[in-house]
């Protein structure tokens, strides 16, 4: 099984032209219950972390770090100062995924990079010196956060592609098991059709999105889930470090690069899989009377493997009709540009044969089912409901 691949941490030594994103000002009760001092200094002393990783990955190591602090109150999500040497973000960041922090962070460091590095500190803020420094590196120049796809409300092709995904995912709610295989099977089709026609014409540009919530150690389940994601719905995946600082600990979150549409729907099918697969669990605990989890995590390995297997069939029949996805080098190109320095991840774990067995029978038997809702998607797979 192909290994999931992680952002390598680099090393580097350990101040601000703003980030013009409006926000609502988040109130002083709200961040007086959240975060504690302790927490900001903690917090901060991650962003000093992350700060040094992204100079050495991204900028060869030729920033000089500043001056870091919080900001509150602010209309800014981040601030870069050149005449202090100031690098601000806002408070209001860390009740967020951190995965907004650190673009809002690579934002603020790109204006650093123009005014201290390229000698243009009177460079229109966002002017095309600017935008070439944030392209280069993977770095949205827009910088709000992490990108939503606005999914089916434009009406381009790729909305109308979503759209009909969705209502062939809708049919696959049928209680007979051939119709339902026949819609699932019927959307990958399309969405197969839809890239290597967009890949040919090079027409949708590539943007990211953090999949699931931040965790620590990445079980073998998950592992094999983000293997399929990157196996057969068009996104390159990447572990990436995703600080918790409501908690104070460290963990790591999956990061989904490719087209909006692409995105979407890995983000819909891992929220979808992560759930079924849970809940095929809870049924199998109740038939076999179990009152532990000891095999749970050989079980859900098995309901990954098993859908794998099913996907991994389809893909052989649609070969047969001559549709054959060969890759696209240029999304590989964008991850490269994000994640300069990445590395292949694995790791072993016991696996109970039996429970494995009976999660992989499970897992032939998951259907995809329902549409996605229009947006990225949240903790747990939204559906439409008519």
């Amino acid at each position: 099984m192909k290994s999931p691949r992680a952002a390598l941490p680099s090393r580097s030594p350990p101040r601000p032209i703003a980030l013009h994103a409006e926000m609502t000002n988040p109130s002083p009760d709200d961040h007086d219950a959240a975060l504690s001092a302790h927490l900001l200094r903690i917090a901060l002393r991650e962003v000093q972390k992350t700060y040094v990783a992204l100079n050495a990955s991204l900028f060869d190591g030729r920033l000089r770090m500043p001056l870091l602090e919080w900001s509150r109150g602010s209309k800014h999500l981040g601030l870069w100062s050149g005449g202090t040497r100031t690098l601000s973000l806002n408070e209001s960041l860390l009740r967020g995924p951190w995965g907004v922090l650190v673009e809002v962070l690579k934002h603020e460091m790109a204006h650093q990079f123009v005014g201290e590095v390229l000698g243009h500190r009177d460079a229109p803020p966002h002017g095309s010196l600017f935008q070439e420094v944030c392209l280069a590196r993977g770095i949205d120049p827009r910088a709000t956060g992490v990108p939503h796809a606005s999914a089916g409300q434009d009406g381009s092709e790729t909305s109308r592609v979503l759209e009909r995904v969705r209502r062939l995912l809708a049919l696959a709610t049928s209680e007979n098991q051939n119709e339902a295989e026949a819609a699932m099977s019927a959307a990958r089709k399309l969405m197969l059709k839809h890239n290597l026609t967009d890949a040919a014409q090079k027409s949708s540009p590539y943007s990211f999105r953090h999949l699931g919530t931040p965790t620590g150690r990445r079980k073998a389940w998950q592992r094999a889930l983000a293997n399929i994601l990157s196996e057969f719905f068009f996104v390159d995946i990447i572990i990436v470090p995703a600080f918790r600082p409501l908690e104070g600990k460290s963990g790591s979150v999956l990061e989904a690069c490719g087209t909006e549409s692409n995105l979407e729907v890995a983000s819909y099918v891992h929220d979808f899989l992560e759930s079924a697969a849970e809940a095929a669990w809870r049924d199998h605990k109740r038939k076999e009377r179990l009152s532990g989890n000891r095999d749970r995590e050989s079980y859900l390995l098995g309901v990954m493997t098993g859908f794998r297997d099913k996907l991994a069939r389809e893909n052989k029949a649609l070969k047969g009709e001559g549709l054959i996805w060969l890759g696209d080098p240029e999304l590989g190109r964008y991850l490269r540009r994000r994640h300069p320095h990445i590395r292949r991840v694995g790791g072993r774990s016991r696996t109970d044969e039996a429970a494995y067995s009976r999660g992989r029978e499970a897992g032939e038997r998951l259907v995809l089912r329902r549409g996605m809702s229009e947006g990225p998607s949240g903790k747990s797979p939204r559906l439409l409901t008519s």
